[in-house]
């Protein structure tokens, strides 16, 4: 069967590096599938869960936004921040969770950010989502 090539890096690090056979990542308009020889795009990305396979494997991270890039062999994701599954710590990203909800009631205050604070909110709660479903998927095998 065919694979197709992952690299997932940010400006600090490569995170992630694997021959695939289908990728799923949160692009800004939906979630997109892409399989080998996938026709070439290129789109945003909002926060939300990747997750690569490669036969029963599934490698799952979380993606804080970024850019995706598709060739017809590779998969390239230029992210903002990315975290492995097992690398998040979930009661950091409650209390991140809290505290941008806890802005978003004193958004009269001067110099209020609505749109980081969302996006605060929207990174910690895909956090939360990735974590759970990984903690899940453990507990299974």
């Amino acid at each position: 069967m065919a694979t197709i090539k992952i690299d997932i890096v940010t400006a600090e690090r490569s995170v992630f590096s694997e021959e695939v056979d289908i990728v799923i990542a949160p692009g800004i308009d939906g979630e997109l599938g892409i399989l080998p020889r996938h026709t070439p795009l290129m789109t945003a990305l909002k926060p939300g869960e990747i997750i690569a396979r490669k036969g029963t494997d599934e490698y799952s991270l979380v993606v804080s936004g970024g850019f995706l890039e598709v060739r017809p062999e590779r998969v390239i994701i230029l992210a903002d921040s990315v975290e492995r599954a097992e690398e998040i710590d979930i009661s950091r990203a409650e209390e991140a969770k809290r505290r941008a909800e806890q802005r978003m009631t004193e958004k009269y205050e001067p110099g209020f950010d609505a749109a980081r604070v969302e996006a605060t909110l929207q990174r910690a709660l895909a956090r939360m989502k990735v974590a759970e479903r990984h903690r899940k998927r453990r507990r299974r095998l």
